[in-house]
């Protein structure tokens, strides 16, 4: 947005002085003078969004309307309209980085082709990308695993390293946090994240709130800082980097009250497991969940960020936490300046941001409520964050899950209650005490070292901590390094079938492990370094040893893992382990110790001392005041401004990496993993005017709930499959075909795979999985391969779909690769949100059916030929008309609603997509 363009149509701009200098900002207060708004009345994050929209109005992208409908935000209810929202900056991590380098790229490259100058296309919102999805745990257990791990990783994605290199000094407003340096939302929380920007625009300095989007779900933890922020999908991260607004509805907010404070051995973790289990109950998605109370005031900064990260599980947009003298305090410990804090204190206060001791609560949409003091040390699992376990039952939920796995492979209805579990029992089903126990005589014995050791359903093969929730926290990491090092002095060992692993999310978590002295301990009980990522919970679990496997896979046993992650679905960490359990690193610690989630920590002994003497979780769990005395101790800004002063220079690995130079990607036509793709090739720089589609074909026939993973799979390639043949075709053996979410750098994979899902339902064909008829031959074949045909013949796709069309993750993958097979328009009963932003995005036109009309109503079998009508006076929010004619000469017309909710978004259409739009400006100086 340029200078110019600003407007201050409320008279909000004000200035104040800050450390010596006049600085202006954007005064929401100014709006309550007005009557536009009741300030002190608003949800703190609908402040922050507001401060957004008034700061950028500009009468054209962002208007004084846009002010008025936020501004009227009541907890009564709120406008059904979409608002341009312009995040001061956008996070990315490598998996959803990659592909949005290789967009901005192929910019430069198709600019310099137009005679432009590529040196203009930089991010204009300012970008920072983390390495942290790719280093897995292939070696644990030693003091070499994390020199090993980061060679292995760095040994797989070399091509894409390189490009990420390549960006690092080739553009302006982009910088790259390289590999081994921590996870994304804890280096966003401890270090990229100011609060406030104060900074030169338009000749001033210019003081106003952090705000972000980011390519991570998790981009949520950084709400626990008071910044707002969430997780968006990566065209809509690329078109804010390259300075297009947001658009989002105004948000409900439901507001989250805390009273009281965690007793003695409660974690955060337990807290949060809580609170994820009754957002869930209440239901918040789409909503903003905001924290507030006198408990949340008693609350550490890290134990708000924990709250903040797991906003995905209780499914809200966000989880806000308002700033405070926490919020300040945390911002001293890390590191930050005084005039940073300053700088934060004297803004938000003037803006009414401030959380004030005395301040009166805001009016929410809705509200819940939660006495800290009364949660319980729990899990979560076997396979959903919600389904929280108190510890006490973890025996008894355990053996739940085990009468519904021999239910289902018995093919009965799983069982709920003993009288149930008893019926199920005299039909001939097994006990599953005679099953999980070591006296049974049907377990086989593995010796690991000098120990004979039964794995058995129940076992615990994997504990790892990790993941940003819960290592970003000083009392949770500490924690485990006490309870370790009471382990070790009690004799304990874990376990020889568990694989262990210490993932932190920064640095500087190791650092104050070592300057406590806790690092040893943890070595001892298997708990060494094996790098900083994320790891086990994004599924980087690595291989377990191949004995524990072996038996897994030759007595079909339910095994466990347990880890300090946010995530635990289905085949997410290990396509072995079937039950999955979310805990605290202390937990972790303890569950590795016993062996087994078969077991009630409070009651019975965790395991036996050399001498045969039981030790109790209780015998080994650290103190709270032993815990903040070890943290006061160990935990400096030192160490953070240590460790932060060079975070962009990288490991040695990274700087010797022999990467590309230049203004412009040096693209490798050879390469399997990058490649330059075709948006911008034989680009014209007028486009013609809107048209009627004519003579379009149906690729898919589909139902109901059709997901990103089904248009845009993340998983393997299957060799038999369009993708996989391009591989074989260049030379890749098939196992380093590696997945499709590794090589969302290349467009040649990725289109292949577009709705590649082996399970796929399209209703044109007679089988599951990526097939189609192509219609002018009636025969049946891969989508790709019909699509490239229709291509050949000119001939226009469409996609005919039910409800719910592109829920999911938000992959930019699903949008573009439906672009690059030729469809121009999805037709379908209604769009996940996120997704139909996508389609825009990429120049495909979404249509809704009439509401109480669908392809099945109409009677379409998706042989017809499609017409589409109206478009040359294409409106936001319009009606267009289908004619879908029929081989025997019979047509069927009705109209369908556009789902395009905005003059941008027509521009957006009319250009071929968001990247064109901006492409075109800049060549002609807009």
């Amino acid at each position: 947005m340029k200078c110019a363009d600003l407007k201050d149509p409320f008279g909000s701009r004000q200035t104040i002085n800050i450390d010596n200098k006049e600085v202006t900002f954007y005064s929401l207060k100014k709006l309550e003078e007005a009557g536009i708004a009741n300030i002190s009345k608003l949800p703190y994050s609908i402040r922050v969004l507001l401060e957004a929209v008034l700061r950028n109005v500009d009468g054209k992208v962002i208007t004084e309307d846009d002010v008025k409908n936020l501004a009227s935000w009541s907890p009564d209810g709120v406008l059904a309209v979409d608002i341009p929202f312009i995040p001061s900056r956008v996070i990315m991590q490598d998996f959803t980085g990659v592909p949005a380098v290789v967009d901005i790229a192929a910019i430069r490259s198709a600019m310099e082709r137009l005679g432009g100058d590529p040196s203009a296309i930089n991010p204009v919102i300012p970008a920072d990308l983390v390495i942290d999805h790719s280093i897995q745990v292939d070696y644990y257990g030693t003091s070499y695993a994390r020199n090993c791990n980061e060679k292995y990783e760095f040994h797989r994605n070399t091509e894409r390293y390189e490009l990420l290199h390549w960006a690092q000094n080739a553009f302006d407003n982009l910088k790259v946090v390289p590999p081994a340096s921590g996870i994304i939302h804890q280096v966003n929380l401890e270090y990229l994240a100011s609060v406030v920007h104060m900074k030169e625009k338009c000749g001033e300095l210019v003081a106003y709130p952090d705000t972000l989007v980011g390519t991570d779900s998790h981009t949520t933890m950084i709400n626990g800082l008071g910044v707002l922020g969430w997780g968006v999908g990566g065209i809509e991260a690329e078109a804010v980097m390259l300075g297009q607004p947001y658009y989002m509805p105004i948000p409900e907010v439901v507001g989250f009250k805390l009273t009281g404070e965690l007793r003695e051995g409660v974690s955060s973790t337990d807290l949060v497991l809580t609170v994820v289990q009754m957002l869930r109950k209440h239901g918040v998605v789409g909503k903003f969940v905001e924290f507030y109370g006198p408990g949340y005031k008693a609350l550490e900064l890290t134990e708000r960020a924990v709250l903040a990260n797991m906003a995905p599980e209780y499914g809200a947009t966000m989880g806000f936490c308002p700033v405070d003298e926490v919020t300040l305090e945390y911002m001293t410990m890390t590191g930050r300046t005084a005039e940073q804090v300053d700088l934060v204190r004297n803004y938000c206060k003037k803006q009414g941001l401030f959380l004030e001791n005395d301040a009166p609560e805001p009016e929410f949409t809705s509200t819940l409520e939660l006495d800290i003091s009364t949660v319980e040390p729990s899990l979560a699992g076997p396979k959903r964050p919600q389904d929280r376990i108190p510890i006490p039952e973890m025996s008894r939920a355990f053996h739940q899950t085990m009468k519904e796995v021999f239910a289902a492979k018995s093919g009965k209805i799983a069982c709920e209650t003993d009288a149930d579990y008893g019926r199920w029992l005299s039909e001939g089903g097994y006990s599953v005490s005679e099953i999980t126990h070591p006296h049974h005589t049907g377990i086989t014995k593995i010796k690991c070292a000098d120990d004979v050791v039964a794995v058995t359903h129940g076992s615990v093969v994997i504990a790892s901590i990790t993941s940003c929730t819960n290592t970003s926290s000083p009392a949770l990491m500490i924690g485990a390094g006490l309870l370790a090092k009471k382990a070790v002095e009690k004799g304990l060992k874990v376990k020889p079938f568990v694989k262990t692993s210490l993932a932190p999310g920064s640095r500087v978590v190791t650092d104050y492990l070592e300057e406590a002295g806790l690092m040893p301990y943890l070595d001892a009980l298997g708990f060494h370094l094996v790098g900083y990522g994320c790891l086990t919970c994004i599924g980087n679990s690595g291989p377990l040893r191949e004995a524990v496997s072996n038996e897994i896979e030759n007595k079909d046993l339910t095994v466990a893992a347990v880890l300090s992650g946010n995530r635990n679905f289905e085949g997410r960490i290990n396509s072995q382990v079937k039950a999955n359990y979310l805990a605290s690193p202390m937990l972790v610690v303890a569950y590795a110790l016993a062996g087994t989630v078969d077991i009630d920590l409070t009651k019975e002994p965790i395991a036996c001392d050399p001498n045969g003497q039981p030790v109790y979780l209780k015998d080994i769990w650290p103190g709270k005041e032993e815990l903040n005395e070890c943290i006061r101790g160990a935990v400096t800004p030192e160490m953070f401004k240590a460790q932060y002063s060079n975070v962009y220079n990288g490991t040695e690995l990274w700087r010797e990496l022999d990467a590309p130079e230049g203004l412009l990607y040096d693209w490798d036509a050879d390469s399997t993993y990058i490649q330059e793709p075709p948006f911008f090739k034989d680009f014209p720089l007028d486009v013609d005017g809107l048209a009627d589609i004519k003579g379009a074909k149906a690729l898919a026939l589909l139902g109901d709930s059709i997901t990103t993973d089904h248009i845009s799979p993340a998983g393997s390639i299957p060799s038999s499959y369009p993708a996989g043949e391009y591989l074989i075709a260049k030379g890749v053996d098939e196992k380093n075909f590696n997945s499709y979410g590794s090589r969302r750098g290349n467009h040649e994979v990725m289109m292949r795979g577009t709705f590649g899902n082996v399970r796929l339902k399209n209703k044109l064909a007679g089988k599951e999985g990526s097939w189609t008829v192509y219609l002018p031959e009636d025969k049946e074949m891969p989508i790709y391969d019909a699509a490239m045909k229709y291509i050949d013949q000119k001939i226009p796709l469409v996609i005919v779909a039910g409800k719910e069309y592109g829920t999911g993750s938000s992959r930019d993958w699903a949008a573009k690769g439906t672009q690059l097979l030729g469809i121009k328009a999805v037709i379908a009963e209604s769009f996940e949100r996120i997704h139909r932003s996508n389609l825009v995005g990429m120049g495909v036109l979404p249509l809704q059916f009439k509401s109480g009309e669908s392809a099945e109503t109409l009677g379409l079998t998706g042989k017809e030929t499609y017409d589409i009508t109206g478009i040359e006076a294409l409106k936001p929010f319009g009606e267009l008309t289908v004619i879908a004619k029929s081989d025997d000469g019979g047509e069927k017309t009705f109209n369908v609603d556009v789902r395009l909710n905005s003059e941008i978004e027509i521009e957006y259409y009319m250009n071929g997509g968001i990247l064109h739009k901006f492409l075109r400006d800049r060549v002609k100086g807009e």
